[in-house]
């Protein structure tokens, strides 16, 4: 949080020069985390493996200059786009649901299934490119209450999973399904992601604004969740329904104060 602070702050001494003004905030919510454990568009799973994140950003504001307390010059850039920092924490407790769990399924496959346990804790930062179809200017201003965005940006993210089985310790095949076997991780990593997001913000005062928003967050890796049954330390499996990277839905809500 410090470190955060004092970048933010030796950020904002050397760009008010050039005609910029800064936002700071934070945002919290559920992560809903779509990974290797439970099954493809199932509804417990979807509901089951959610977390909580939090998250403090930065905003640069181009519709306003801070080295004059005015507004800066009246171009489309300046007017709808904003330049969105931040620095995101967040962790799940994961598990297998759906219909191969099921507690009628007696099966060796089910058993073992039920058995395993998982959790991945996520540090991430990055920007994104916000874009406001409505004035930022008429906004700030109050002439209007709602003010919606979409977003789009890179993060770069460390990741650190775990994971654990009831039966004994993974990898024996007494407790470990067949398709996870040399199949899993329990360092810490790092990779690249893609997020996107939909948002509104509401006017709360000239200097401050509620925000809710709906983010999408696509990793460049498999093994954020600490499991990845396509691979194996010795072969390529064929795994069919191990058909994308982990990814992320997070909800959000946040507070965001203008820095005058």
């Amino acid at each position: 949080m410090l470190v955060f602070l004092l970048f933010i702050s030796v950020k904002q001494d050397v760009l008010s020069q050039f005609g910029f003004s800064h936002e700071i905030g934070v945002i919290t919510g559920p992560v809903t985390f779509y990974s290797d454990y439970g099954q493809r568009n199932d509804f417990e799973t979807n509901v089951g493996n959610v977390g909580f994140g939090i998250g403090l950003i930065h905003y640069i504001n181009f519709s306003y200059r801070a080295d004059c307390n005015c507004y800066s010059r009246d171009t489309y850039f300046n007017d709808h786009f904003k330049i969105r920092n931040e620095i995101d924490y967040h962790k799940t407790n994961l598990e297998h649901m759906g219909r191969w769990v099921d507690p009628d399924d007696n099966s060796e496959f089910a058993q073992q299934l039920r058995a395993m346990k998982g959790s991945t804790t996520v540090f991430d930062i990055g920007s994104q490119l916000e874009y406001f179809p409505l004035s930022i200017r008429d906004f700030a201003a109050g002439g209007f209450k709602l003010a919606p965005f979409v977003s789009l940006g890179v993060h770069y993210v460390n990741f650190n999973p775990e994971a654990t089985s009831s039966l004994g310790p993974l990898n024996d095949p007494v407790s470990t399904p067949v398709k996870y076997i040399n199949a899993f991780q329990q360092e810490a990593a790092s990779t690249f992601s893609v997020v996107g997001s939909v948002g509104v913000r509401y006017k709360l005062s000239p200097l401050s604004d509620l925000m809710l928003d709906s983010r999408w967050q696509y990793y460049f890796s498999d093994w954020v969740d600490g499991l990845n049954p396509g691979i194996d330390q010795n072969e390529v499996r064929q795994v069919p329904e191990n058909k994308s990277n982990d990814w992320i839905y997070w909800i959000n809500i946040g507070y965001i104060y203008y820095l005058d």
